[in-house]
């Protein structure tokens, strides 16, 4: 029973992490109709800030935190002005392909920077364990989970009630007509990378703090799962994105955790065949919406 509530509190860190990136990639889409398989690397870079802030430069947690959330999203907002912008009006496949592009460009300049290895952190954030009767939990985890619970209320709020949040929505529903009415449509998209890119910074430091580690790649793992977990939960929905990484992330602990160690060690899988299954049996997902198209 012990290792069973251990694996699922693994798996609830795992997954929290997976919905923030889910997060990011279900509001560039729902707002921009894209995918941003850049997303992913984003949270690599924001690591390696950590990395470079505590490693190298003895800065303090709270400066190091920070900076990394502020690298995040000015990465976010550089890539969507240089990369993005200029295919405003281009096919599905021709940013698709920039997208890939760019993943693999920051991809290379770690390796060029920190090469291959895998670096190791600091600690930076210790709170110790909370003990219920024999039972142990890490405090971390319960601000992983607060944490991923009020950036999603908030989200949701911010979406609904306040005038940008607005905008986002009308464009998403229709840019042309969002700009008939007004809404600045270029800086409407450059404001969901920079928030999508924050929340990136968010999910790396959460990373940072439970698993210390990081290397050129993590990024690319990370987004293709994170993706997985917003088509399961229905990308373009903030509680489906939430859903889907839970569930993804619960799914990838009970799968290293309780199946043979020749099965378990092919757990990235689960990713993969999660989001095959559910293009299969339901493509718009457990939240999302399908969307007719007038012709």
């Amino acid at each position: 029973m012990q290792m069973l509530i251990s694996t699922i509190i693994d798996g609830l860190n795992l997954g929290s992490v997976y919905a923030l990136v889910a997060l990011g990639y279900s509001m560039v889409y729902g707002i921009a109709k894209m995918l941003n398989f850049a997303h992913g690397d984003v949270i690599m870079v924001g690591i390696y800030t950590i990395f470079v802030g505590l490693n190298m430069l003895s800065l303090p947690a709270p400066v190091t935190i920070l900076m990394c959330v502020a690298v995040c999203a000015l990465l976010g907002f550089t890539v969507e002005k240089l990369a993005y912008k200029p295919l405003r009006n281009s096919t599905p496949l021709s940013v698709l392909i920039t997208a890939i592009g760019v993943s693999y460009l920051l991809q290379n300049v770690a390796l060029l920077i920190f090469k291959s290895d895998r670096k190791f952190l600091q600690s930076f954030i210790s709170l110790g364990k909370l003990t219920i009767g024999e039972f142990e939990m890490p405090i971390i985890s319960l601000v992983i989970w607060g944490t991923t619970l009020v950036i999603m209320i908030a989200l949701d709020i911010f979406i609904k009630k306040t005038s940008m949040g607005r905008a986002m929505l009308a464009v998403s529903e229709d840019k042309g007509a969002a700009q008939l009415m007004g809404v600045n449509v270029n800086r409407t998209i450059s404001i969901t990378f920079i928030i999508g890119s924050a929340l990136a910074g968010i999910a790396a430091i959460l990373y940072a703090a439970k698993y210390q580690n990081v290397d050129p790649y993590t990024g690319s793992v990370f987004g293709i799962k994170a993706f997985a977990a917003a088509v399961f939960g229905g990308i373009g929905s903030i509680p489906g994105a939430m859903i889907g990484g839970l569930s993804l992330g619960l799914i990838e602990a009970l799968t290293i955790g309780f199946l043979p160690d020749s099965l378990a060690a092919a757990s990235d899988g689960v990713a993969y065949a999660l989001l095959i299954l559910m293009l299969i049996l339901k493509p718009s997902g457990l939240l999302g919406k399908k969307r007719v198209e007038k012709v």
